[in-house]
């Protein structure tokens, strides 16, 4: 399942995967992989992005 949530709030930060990963810690990989819902990220990642991105949990990685 694709992540197009984290995608669409990591572009309306103008942020690059590169940018967003160096945020929080990973590698761009980490956040493509994300992105394309071919990782599973832990809890305190997760926590990171929001973070980051200003959003919360539930607008990034709950599934509707």
């Amino acid at each position: 399942m694709k992540n197009i949530k984290l995608k669409v709030a990591r572009v309306e930060k103008d942020l690059s995967q590169e940018q967003l990963a160096n945020k929080v810690g990973v590698s761009r990989q980490t956040i493509g992989l994300i992105e394309l819902g071919k990782y599973n990220p832990s809890l305190s990642l997760c926590v990171a992005i929001c973070q980051a991105l200003d959003k919360t949990l539930n607008d990034l990685f709950w599934q509707e």
